[in-house]
């Protein structure tokens, strides 16, 4: 018998361990895949406190019954709360139900259970994907049964006039809420894809373009080994002559690699604009910029490294809602102004600005801090040489002419 009790107890703690992990489709899974704690999901139990005040507004007296009352449902109570944010979307609602019976049950007397009442109508919605009206027909039928019990048993009504428009407002407020942070979910996975498909694509396309950059070459250099190992014994001068081929061959392939490898590591303006643009936003700033200009990939990719610096110090440290990129020629220079509405630079620079002060004196241009308590603006000028000149004039050029053509 003790081996039986003993398997007895094991089961139900094994049983009562599984009731409480979390569905793949909870609340709580939900919630912990955004990267919020667990405690998050109780911390809405803080309103059960009004069971303990209730008797002090008028609901009640503090008794034994009462105690006794509280004792035995209130455990139960938190039992429900727990399957609602466990258990699947599927079956949640049933659970949200629960805390409405028994509220409807312990009624007569124990009207501290009015708040089982109102976190069983909250919960009814919440990780649901019905329609709002859907949910607010459920609430109606919910407080219709209050209302006819509690007047069955001769609740005043000025006791529960406050109830239904509790109930609809901050079920409302809550689910609403739900579901926006359930569709802001959506979009950063939506995000996280795009982000990843793009990264799939360009090693696919540096995959390419090493095949057919070194397919070709690694071939010719193989057979031409090979043809001089056949005339090495025959033929020394020939050999020696496909030899320095081979190497003639393979230098041209080393120079051919670092300069595709320059290349992939280049920083495009265009590209840092949009990922500037897609780290500020989703710090809360809002960034406006410029089309960037055509430059050579010399000037283009140490304005693009001090671009991706500069957003990085607005997010971090600017605490700004806006900010915007500026692009101008002037005479024979190009300026970038970075500006935000932020709380300024406080102290000495760091090495961030150090490393931008850095790469523009690199290009022979200058750049320019200005930092006051409505927020900070970096301006670099770099000289343009006479190539950039004259494609940004025929850039300009082109872009007047585009209106007078379609207006033709």
């Amino acid at each position: 018998m003790a081996m039986d009790a003993g398997t007895l107890r094991a089961r139900l703690r094994a049983w009562v361990a599984a009731s409480f992990v979390p569905a793949p489709d909870s609340l709580v899974a939900c919630n912990l895949r955004r990267g919020k704690p667990v405690w998050t999901d109780a911390v809405h139990l803080l309103w059960s406190a009004w069971i303990f005040i209730t008797p002090l507004m008028g609901g009640g007296r503090y008794d034994l019954r009462w105690a006794l009352l509280t004792v035995a449902s209130y455990p139960l109570f938190l039992a429900l709360y727990a399957k609602c944010v466990l258990a699947s979307r599927r079956v949640a609602w049933a659970w949200s139900a629960g805390m409405i019976a028994l509220c409807l049950v312990l009624l007569p007397w124990y009207p501290s259970g009015l708040s089982y009442f109102v976190f069983g109508c909250v919960m009814l919605g919440l990780g649901r994907r019905a329609p709002l009206y859907r949910y607010l027909l459920e609430l109606a039928l919910a407080n219709a049964a209050l209302w006819l019990i509690a007047g069955l048993i001769g609740y005043p009504w000025q006791a529960l006039a406050w109830m239904p428009i509790m109930t609809v407002i901050i079920g409302v407020i809550v689910n609403v809420e739900a579901a926006a942070a359930e569709k802001d979910m959506a979009l950063q996975l939506s995000h996280d894809e795009v982000r990843r498909l793009a990264a799939t694509a360009e090693r696919e396309r540096i995959g390419r373009d090493l095949h057919d950059l070194l397919g070709h070459t690694l071939s010719l250099i193989a057979l031409k080994l090979e043809l001089s190992r056949k005339l090495i014994d025959r033929d020394a001068d020939a050999a020696r002559t496909e030899i320095a081929e081979a190497e003639r061959v393979a230098r041209h392939a080393l120079t051919e690699v670092r300069a595709a490898v320059t290349g992939f590591r280049a920083a495009d303006l265009a590209a840092e604009l949009a990922s500037a643009r897609l780290l500020l936003e989703s710090s809360g700033v809002a960034m406006d910029y410029d089309a960037p200009p055509v430059l050579s990939p010399d000037i283009e990719r140490p304005l693009a490294l001090v671009l991706r610096e500069a957003a990085t110090n607005v997010a971090r440290h600017a605490r700004a809602t806006r900010a915007e990129v500026r692009f101008a020629r002037e005479g024979g220079e190009l300026r970038m102004r970075v500006a935000d509405n932020g709380r300024g630079v406080s102290g000495e620079e760091g090495n961030g600005i150090a490393g931008m002060r850095a790469r523009v004196r690199e290009l022979g241009g200058s750049l320019a801090l200005a930092s006051v308590r409505g927020g900070t603006t970096v301006e670099v000028a770099v000289p343009l040489p006479v190539a950039s000149l004259l494609a940004g004039a025929v850039q300009q050029a082109g872009a007047t002419a585009a209106p007078v053509e379609g207006g033709a």
